[in-house]
């Protein structure tokens, strides 16, 4: 019988000669880069790449020792190239950036246009977020608020991004990669949705209730108690409070904020209707000018990738190497492409440090594409 102990001390010596090779290897990789930067050479080579594992899986014996040979050495490689851009950074090489610091982003005597109207969540994200000394407006669609940024019509536009009950709101994420506009920062708001309805009726008298679909969705379980209301889809939570109060139908019923019942003369009809009592929904500020302050301590990236395998674990190694903790991740449809996604990224950190000046350049040589949409603080209502 084969004894165990001595197949782990042989293990142990055969490891110990991988280490030894490896960081052979590596001081190698660091005078490639040397090489590099000093002729301006990228770090990623692909072809090179490709015929290199082509050459080392031929000389494995059996499929499956190929297959790891070409796993194993990939991910060689993918640490070479991870210490060469850490070696770019350190010699001071920078890549191109739009973005510049600032101490304070202008909040006072500037132009905010959100979506919907008075009394909507966005109004009080953007009340929340700015100075009281602005000029605001509402628009009808977040393209629309889109647009007005972009135009420059508004210094800013308040759009949200996601919500702790519905989860994202995916028109914005595909928005953001249609117009050139920065985030450049983060509002989180506590929605606290209630039933609105015309002074002096009662829940009796209900048979429909309007509100946005997400609006809906936060007070499914409330409305499930009440089978015979018919739920009628609006643009936002305002929106249907304002058509409640226009059309004057003592039938109707609007599921939205206390403000919002204020701004239309509707009364209280139900109160903690969402069945998630934390229910927050998280608003960006965007911008035309690409700028960040110098607390920022969030970054929001987006990129699209090759249609292989592997490609997204080979991304994300950047984030994960480089020791910066990524908070979240969505993917969305490339128009045109079937079956191929645009990935948005959300870690923590600020542009000027050298880590995520690493991994961004990582993420920059490799992806398809690659845009980073905002570096920003994230404020707390």
């Amino acid at each position: 019988m084969i004894d165990l102990q001595d197949c782990r001390k042989e293990i142990d010596e055969i490891d110990d000669e991988i280490i030894r090779l490896f960081e052979k290897r590596m001081k190698v990789c660091e005078d490639v880069a040397e090489y590099k930067i000093a002729t301006g050479k990228k770090v990623l080579d692909p072809q090179r790449e490709q015929s290199k594992i082509r050459n080392l899986r031929a000389k494995a014996h059996g499929e499956f020792n190929a297959l790891g040979a070409q796993e194993l050495f990939q991910q060689i490689m993918a640490i070479s190239r991870k210490r060469q851009y850490q070696l770019l950074t350190e010699h001071g090489v920078e890549e191109e950036k739009d973005y510049e610091m600032a101490d304070t982003l202008p909040l006072e005597n500037v132009s905010v246009v959100f979506q919907g109207v008075e009394g909507a969540y966005s109004y009080a994200a953007m009340r929340a977020y700015f100075e009281n000394n602005i000029s605001s407006y509402h628009v009808k669609t977040w393209r629309d608020a889109m647009e007005e940024a972009s135009a420059g019509r508004a210094d800013y536009a308040v759009l949200p991004i996601e919500n702790s009950t519905a989860g994202i709101v995916a028109d914005i994420y595909d928005l953001l990669t249609e117009y050139q506009l920065y985030i450049v920062g983060e509002q989180h708001v506590r929605v606290d949705h209630v039933l609105l309805g015309l002074p002096g009726v009662c829940l009796d008298d209900i048979k429909k209730v309007y509100s946005h679909p997400q609006g809906l969705a936060q007070c499914s379980r409330f409305l499930e108690e009440h089978p015979k209301w018919e739920t009628i889809k609006e643009i936002n939570t305002a929106g249907a409070a304002k058509k409640v109060h226009e059309e004057q139908d003592k039938s109707h019923a609007a599921i939205a904020s206390r403000e919002a019942g204020k701004v239309f003369g509707l009364q209280v009809l139900a109160e903690n209707i969402c069945h998630n009592g934390q229910n927050v929904t998280r608003f960006i500020i965007v911008s035309r000018n690409p700028v960040y302050v110098k607390n920022a301590d969030k970054i929001t990236i987006c990129f699209e990738l090759p249609h292989a395998s592997g490609t997204l674990y080979n991304m994300l190694s950047h984030i994960i190497y480089n020791g910066l903790n990524m908070t979240k991740i969505e993917s969305r449809p490339i128009p045109g492409k079937n079956w191929e996604y645009r990935f948005f990224v959300d870690f923590e950190g600020n542009l000027e440090e050298s880590a995520v000046k690493n991994a961004l350049r990582g993420l920059q040589a490799e992806a398809n594409r690659m845009r980073v949409l905002g570096c920003y603080a994230v404020t707390m209502e």
